[in-house]
């Protein structure tokens, strides 16, 4: 999705965002499943915590139709801040992929890109600063993806628009979470399709004064005059919109960490914490097998900070996403004890005390790569903390000793992109 959207920034020619869907929940037991249930099973059963029939029942059931991963993971992430940045029709973000009202959406979008088209409304005519801050007020609003980031800096960047990732920590301290939806919270993308979806949402947050009405939609119309229609409160027979006077965390829930750790910042996602605060040994791993390895066979204990390195964009290459071992820390009972870094990337499924884009990446020297089993790491998110307790003296020492790693690819797309990608930062971008 960030590549369709990337690429209508930068050929800027009359374009519309049709979004495939998202898949509807499964059910177990009573209980809506998503994908990410399945993940969270493995470590559930391998820590006894489940039975043999609820194991299978629920990989057997977790998936039921064709769309996108059903909760506010990456796919919903992003269509649904597609949609409040006005590249995407209203409601189009949240249908069901097998529902006929999606296909009706699809006609519509391309009835609606006709129109645009006569109009010469373009890409950047629509995407701007305003629009960019109105997708992420939504991302924050609706407890969104951590790759969200990377993908907004990246997108910005395809725009030729200013916006750093200090951006995203000044719209976390002013947008509230507003939506209780998976992966920390209980509902699905289908769910908030029935409360009244994005445009709910987005009318609620512009009546608060978090979201821009003037910006241009592909509609020709301002998201103001889109959203006249959408009630100003959101229904009373439904939880999972809520006012804002009833949000359920006051600041947004990605949070931009900084420290010796990593000075270019790294994003933290915090909700669904009880205290996202840590102090602990690290156990370091390279790779990620080696760490989901450690997981399942109980080498990991509360207090612990996971570390998994060279995996950033140019050292994994590519930033690969790490959904399997953060699974598996909250099937095993530790998502509120055990800290996990990363310069490689997560699932939108992922939550915990999880820590990602870790920048400077260890494939280029950054102090992730430094860390030695037992370290002590501090993450902690109410300071916008991610700090390395070693002496800069040694940290010198071992800075002076370390040596580059061989890159795992020499030629092909995979060496190229290593070869020129830029920091996570910065949206990991090509030029």
């Amino acid at each position: 999705m960030p590549g369709g959207m990337i690429a209508m920034a930068r050929t800027n020619v009359p374009s519309i965002y049709v979004y495939g869907g998202t898949i509807k929940p499964g059910k177990w037991k009573g209980k809506d499943l998503t994908i990410v249930s399945s993940f969270e099973a493995v470590g559930e059963f391998t820590a006894g915590r489940m039975s043999q029939e609820d194991f299978d029942g629920i990989e057997r059931n977790a998936c039921p139709s064709s769309g996108s991963c059903g909760g506010m993971y990456t796919a919903n992430t992003m269509s649904s801040s597609f949609e409040a940045l006005g590249m995407s029709l209203l409601y189009s973000s949240t249908m069901a992929n097998p529902d006929d009202e999606k296909t009706g959406s699809a006609a519509e979008s391309a009835r609606v890109l006709v129109e645009a088209v006569k109009k010469d409304i373009k890409p950047r005519d629509i995407i701007t600063r305003k629009s960019i801050e109105n997708a992420v007020a939504v991302l924050m609003a609706t407890g969104g993806s951590t790759n969200a980031v990377l993908h907004f800096l990246a997108i910005a960047h395809a725009a030729e628009i200013e916006w750093t990732i200090d951006d995203f920590e000044r719209m976390r301290l002013k947008v509230p979470v507003i939506c209780d939806l998976k992966p920390s919270g209980k509902y699905v993308a289908t769910d908030l399709h029935k409360a009244g979806g994005i445009p709910q949402v987005m009318k609620v947050l512009l009546n608060a004064g978090l979201l821009h009405g003037d910006c241009l939609t592909i509609t020709g119309k301002t998201m103001a005059e889109e959203l006249a229609h959408v009630p100003d409160v959101p229904r009373a027979d439904q939880d999972v919109i809520h006012t804002i006077e009833q949000a359920l965390y006051k600041q947004g829930h990605l949070a931009i960490l900084k420290g010796n750790l990593s000075p270019e910042g790294c994003v933290a996602k915090i909700t669904g914490l009880k205290n996202p605060v840590i102090t602990g040994p690290a156990r370091v791993f390279e790779d990620e097998s080696s760490a989901m390895a450690a997981i399942l066979s109980d080498q990991i204990k509360a207090g612990d900070v996971i570390v998994m390195r060279y995996l950033g964009p140019k050292g994994g290459p590519g930033m690969p996403e790490m959904l399997a071992p953060t699974s598996a820390i909250i099937g095993k009972g530790l998502g509120e004890s055990v800290g996990l870094i990363t310069d490689g990337r997560f699932s939108g499924g992922t939550w915990g005390m999880v820590v990602g884009h870790v920048s400077p990446e260890a494939f280029v020297g950054g102090t992730i790569g430094l860390v030695q089993e037992g370290d002590s790491i501090t993450i902690d998110a109410l300071q916008q903390l991610i700090q390395l307790n070693v002496p800069e003296e040694e940290i010198a020492r071992r800075r002076a000793n370390w040596k580059q790693p061989a890159p795992r690819y020499t030629r092909g797309v995979l060496a190229k992109f290593a070869a020129l990608a830029a920091p996570a930062s910065k949206g990991a971008v090509t030029g």
